[in-house]
């Protein structure tokens, strides 16, 4: 990963910040985008303070703040990202909006937050960077979204939030097909169980904790992702899968949880327990 460069949106915190400091860990370049530049009492976590942890990481940073729900804004944020580092290896579309009210009590401008944030914004950020995703000789993509589980009962769960996210998947399904010629690899990563991240605690409360890994799985299995060739492209894997593949079985290094036996499984995954219609 030494220079290579990674952008990454919703850096501030969570994941997104957890993916940039992995790969600075490797001598990465990480283009971190993101809203927040000013503390928030009730959202812990900055562009800066991140951009302080790849540095103390080993790796260089370019703070940029952009809202991907601004096409101008991340044409803009992208182009310097390129300009400053001279191109883009790598794009990992972590940004995400969270909302689960069903459709009586989901308010059309927060259902157009969720396509804006969770389909605009990938799709935004990928078309600005194609062109030097194009020059890289190892280009990826990687789509913090889930596998497509068509279960009426999960889609009917939270429609509006379902159907954002899996706007998203379908975006790494086409990308993979489309790149493929090129090559760009695509992939989705999902956590296979809820992960304690800052957005998580504030939509869910701290007691999310006890059922929850650290966010930290998820950025090991985002390297181990985007460290691959580019034959590795359209895939939907979860952090286990990608982790077991990568030889690593034990995970409780990253249990936020007591046990392996309090953590909670994702929504959308086949062996989650389907909410009751």
């Amino acid at each position: 990963m030494k220079d290579r460069v990674v952008l990454v949106t919703g850096a501030s915190r969570g994941i997104g910040r957890e993916i940039a400091i992995r790969a600075a860990t490797d001598g990465a370049a990480l283009a971190l985008l993101a809203k927040t530049a000013s503390p928030n009492p009730k959202l812990p976590g900055t562009i800066g303070d991140t951009a302080d942890a790849v540095r103390e990481a080993g790796g260089r940073a370019l703070p940029v703040v952009c809202d991907v729900r601004d096409g101008d804004a991340t044409a803009s944020a992208v182009a310097e990202v390129a300009d400053v580092f001279g191109g883009i290896d790598i794009v990992i579309n972590n940004a995400g909006a969270l909302d689960l009210r069903a459709t009586p009590t989901l308010p059309p401008g927060n259902f157009r937050r969720l396509l804006e944030v969770n389909v605009e914004g990938p799709f935004a950020v990928v078309q600005a960077a194609l062109p030097h995703l194009r020059q890289s000789d190892n280009a990826h993509i990687v789509n913090i979204s889930p596998p497509l589980n068509l279960d009426p009962r999960w889609v009917g769960a939270h429609v509006g939030h379902t159907v954002g996210k899996y706007a998203e998947s379908l975006l790494t399904l086409g990308w993979a097909a489309e790149f493929a010629s090129i090559p760009i690899a695509v992939n989705s990563l999902w956590p296979a169980a809820t992960v304690g991240s800052t957005g998580m605690v504030v939509a869910m409360g701290d007691a999310i904790r006890a059922h929850a890994r650290d966010p930290r799985i998820v950025a090991d299995a985002a390297h181990a992702l985007i460290t691959r060739s580019t034959d590795c492209s359209g895939h939907f894997y979860t952090d286990e899968q990608v982790l077991a593949e990568e030889g690593v079985d034990d995970l409780s290094a990253y249990l936020l949880a007591a046990t392996e036996d309090d953590l909670v499984p994702n929504f959308y995954l086949p062996s989650t327990p389907l909410p009751t219609t």
